[in-house]
C-alpha cells in the first residue's frame, strides 16, 4: 500500500493521536515537514492520502510553500486522492477550492462542544453521533467550497467542518494528545493572557480533566478516521 502523508507545518503541531490510528491499522505514513523545508510532491498520487495538520500562520500570509501545498490539494482531489485537513489544514483545503479564510468572530482555544448537523453526510462520518466534546484553538476560520457539505458546527464557530465526497476539512483538533495540550499551553501562553474571548480558557481549565476528555476524544476521531480511510488509494 502507498504510504499517506502527512503535512508539518510547525513542530508542535504533529499528527498525534492520527498517527496512531493509522498504527492500529496498520497503514503506513510519513511525515513531509513543511516547518524544515523539505519539498512538497507534484504528484499526489505517489501516496494513498494526503493530511494536512495545523499551524499559528494563517493561509493568506505569503509564505512560500503555501501556493504549492494548494496546488497540491487541487490536483489531489481531482486525482481522487482523499485529503484530511486539521485546523489550518482544514482551512488550506477550503482556500484551494475556492472557499475564503477570515477572521472568526472570536478566538476559540480550549474544550468545547461539538454539534452535528441534521445531514445524511454527517450522520455517516460521525456514525450517529449528534455532539461531542472538541478541542479547539483558532482565531480564523473558513467558508465551504461550492461542492461541500457542512457536518459540523459549534456556537462560536459555524462551519467547523464539512465534506466533499471521501475529503474531510476540519476547523477543529481532533488528533490531540496531553503532550500536545501542555506544549500548546506553553508555547502559546501569551495569546491565552492576552485574549478577551469567551471561548478561551486557561491552561489549568484545559488541562484539569484533560486524560478523560481525550479517551472520549480519540472515540470521535476513530469514527472519523475510520470513514475517511475507507477512501485510502491502494
Amino acid at each position: 500500500m502507498k504510504t499517506v502523508a502527512i503535512f508539518r507545518h510547525t513542530p508542535s503541531e504533529g499528527p498525534g493521536y492520527f498517527a496512531t490510528f493509522l498504527n492500529n491499522h496498520d497503514i503506513p505514513w510519513e511525515i513531509i515537514k513543511v516547518d524544515e523545508g523539505q519539498p512538497i510532491p507534484d504528484d499526489p498520487t505517489t501516496h494513498a492520502g494526503l493530511v494536512f495538520m495545523g499551524g499559528p500562520m494563517s493561509v493568506n500570509d505569503p509564505l512560500p510553500w503555501i501556493p504549492p501545498i494548494l496546488q497540491l490539494i487541487r490536483s489531489a482531489v481531482a486525482a481522487d486522492v482523499p485529503v484530511l485537513g486539521h485546523c489550518l489544514g482544514g482551512q488550506l483545503i477550503s482556500k484551494a477550492l475556492g472557499g475564503v479564510v477570515k477572521r472568526n468572530p472570536v478566538k476559540e482555544i480550549g474544550w468545547g462542544q461539538i454539534c452535528a448537523t441534521e445531514n445524511d453526510a454527517a450522520r455517516a462520518w460521525l456514525d450517529g453521533l449528534t455532539q461531542f466534546e472538541g478541542f479547539h484553538w483558532h482565531g480564523e476560520t473558513f467558508s465551504l467550497p461550492d461542492t461541500a457539505t457542512h457536518i459540523m458546527s459549534s456556537a462560536h464557530c459555524e462551519n467547523q467542518a464539512y465534506v466533499i465526497g471521501k475529503h474531510l476539512a476540519m476547523q477543529c483538533h481532533i488528533e490531540m494528545t496531553p503532550t500536545m495540550i501542555r506544549s500548546w499551553c506553553n508555547s502559546w501562553a501569551d495569546e491565552i493572557a492576552t485574549s478577551e474571548s469567551p471561548a478561551v480558557q486557561t491552561p489549568e481549565i484545559m488541562q484539569a480533566n484533560m486524560e478523560d476528555q481525550l479517551r472520549a476524544l480519540n472515540q470521535v476521531a476513530d469514527r472519523l478516521y475510520g470513514r475517511w480511510i475507507k477512501g485510502l488509494a491502494q
